[in-house]
């Protein structure tokens, strides 16, 4: 297979003694270079194709798609002509939509952008959108409202690198089956009722124009595959990025979002689960909880003696809410030194004067009024932290139960991959501290960013990866958590600071009151 997917050739001219067609004469030369088999061109190609080998003396750049093991041919250039053949990789997230251009012929980046998915306006979670997509005229709105989100800031991420929404022939989509079935107008009702059934796991490779985007006239777009309703193509892209399917040493890969989405494995095999520990992770369940942004806490330390505070916020900010991993930071550090106990009970007798009872409530101020960027004292209440305890108890447990489906402990573990914004920001040691992730040495934890980003870069740098990405999706196999008795009964246990068994945390060694 190719390495690229533009590719230079010379055609034999065409003479009385080898009057090959010139769509079959174009086939011969591509097979003998890329090793595989080329479907006919389509009919508005075909119409345009023997001006264009003239005009070029038969030397032409073909830009290739793939499509059902077969190669396909979306453009034929002038090979004279060096213009610009880009490609657009998309993370297509709930929240968060990432978009990056890249020059197909070298695999260079040329800029990136990001932008809230406009679907929220309809609303934040995927529930209430597939409810929406089972209304008269909701599908097709939500399809446009991504389609046009994704033209409209191709169109301006091209502008700014100096080129045009045409000079993308190729792009490459990696979301959750809930998005990419709204990406791509499938109507996603099914998923969410019993026996919950997508309408396709290999979505493959679509025509831009069919989606409603306008890029170069014959652009292909690549669907990146699922697997049933909750693990989804950013996984499986998020694999392809971080090679699990290629090590010889079993790894795990957590990805947070919506859910928290998990994989365990190595080059002979792996095992997939998701569970609902998203929200709370993502500092989504919290009163004064909020996506990491400017003004937004994202680390919390406070002095073993003092007891005095020290807050950061991201770009310095005066504070305004906290993210995940300022809330898991917070209760880490509230639990070490004794402001919350083992059940995750606030102490008031440690919290001292930051606690206040509202509406018969505990809440402890994390943010005076007057250090603020609101203007009104931040807290976090008793219920927060509830709902936190249960997430990261949620975590744990997807942890050990997909660990233990295949007799290895938790603490077996060397590599431990933690993908997406949630891992970039998250401290290990916190983490570990409240239970949320087994107690390894903090070198074992990798983090890797967009993951999902990244596995669709490496697609449109690399057509090889194709085979990958269906070898990784043939090589999961899927656990059903909630049929699952053993995740229900570790969830109870792990719904301790930092579970019931201390031992299993043996690094963690909390503030105890005499």
């Amino acid at each position: 297979m190719t390495d690229l997917w533009v590719q230079d050739v010379e055609l034999p001219l065409p003479s009385l003694k080898d009057n090959t067609a010139d769509a079959d004469r174009l086939i011969q030369a591509l097979r003998s270079r890329i090793g595989g088999d080329v479907v006919t061109p389509e009919l508005n190609l075909l119409r345009q194709l023997p001006g264009l080998l003239r005009n070029a003396h038969y030397r032409v750049r073909c830009v290739l798609h793939e499509d059902q093991g077969r190669w396909g041919i979306s453009a034929v250039l002038p090979a004279e002509d060096r213009c610009a053949v880009l490609g657009l990789a998309v993370d297509l997230g709930t929240t968060r939509v990432v978009i990056r251009l890249l020059d197909m012929t070298r695999g260079e980046a040329l800029g990136e952008a990001s932008f809230d998915n406009p679907q929220i306006a309809v609303g934040p979670d995927i529930l209430t959108r597939i409810h929406y997509a089972d209304t008269a005229e909701g599908l097709d709105h939500l399809h446009r409202l991504i389609a046009d989100a994704i033209g409209r800031h191709a169109d301006a991420l091209c502008v700014s690198a100096g080129y045009a929404a045409s000079d993308i022939y190729m792009a490459s989509v990696a979301g959750n089956t809930a998005m990419t079935h709204l990406f791509l107008g499938l109507n996603p009702r099914w998923i969410i009722r019993e026996p919950y059934i997508p309408v396709v796991n290999r979505p493959g490779t679509f025509l831009a124009s069919a989606l409603d985007i306008r890029f170069h006239s014959s652009a292909r777009v690549f669907v990146f595959p699922n697997i049933g309703s909750y693990f989804g193509g950013d996984l499986m892209a998020g694999i392809l990025y971080a090679g699990l399917h290629r090590q010889e040493e079993t790894a795990i890969l957590v990805d947070v979002g919506t859910n928290a989405e998990v994989v365990l494995g190595n080059r002979d095999w792996m095992i997939a689960c998701a569970g609902a520990a998203g929200p709370a992770l993502e500092g989504g369940a919290a009163r004064m909880g909020m996506m990491a942004g400017p003004g937004v806490i994202d680390r919390v330390s406070i002095h073993p003696e003092t007891l005095q505070w020290d807050i950061h916020t991201i770009e310095d900010l005066p504070p305004v809410g906290i993210c995940g991993s300022g809330l898991i930071d917070l209760a880490a550090q509230l639990f070490m030194h004794g402001m919350l106990d083992v059940r995750g009970k606030l102490a008031p007798d440690r919290c001292g004067d930051r606690i206040r009872v509202k509406d018969d409530l505990c809440h402890l101020v994390v943010v005076a009024s007057h250090l603020s960027g609101t203007g009104e004292e931040l807290t976090i209440s008793q219920v927060d932290i509830d709902s936190l305890i249960r997430s990261k108890a949620a975590m744990y447990t997807i942890l050990e139960t997909i660990t233990a489906s295949v007799g290895m402990p938790l603490r077996g573990l060397t590599r431990f991959y933690v993908a997406g914004t949630f891992g970039a920001f998250i401290n290990p040691v916190s983490a570990i501290t409240i239970g949320m992730i087994p107690d390894l040495d903090v070198k074992c934890y990798q983090t890797i960013g967009n993951s999902s980003l990244e596995g669709a870069t490496r697609l449109i740098q690399d057509p090889r990866r194709l085979t990958e990405i269906y070898h990784i999706r043939d090589s999961i196999t899927y656990m059903e958590l909630n049929v699952n008795q053993e995740f229900m009964n570790r969830f109870s246990a792990a719904k301790f600071l930092p579970h019931t068994e201390p031992a299993l945390f043996p690094s963690v060694n909390p503030y105890r009151t005499s």
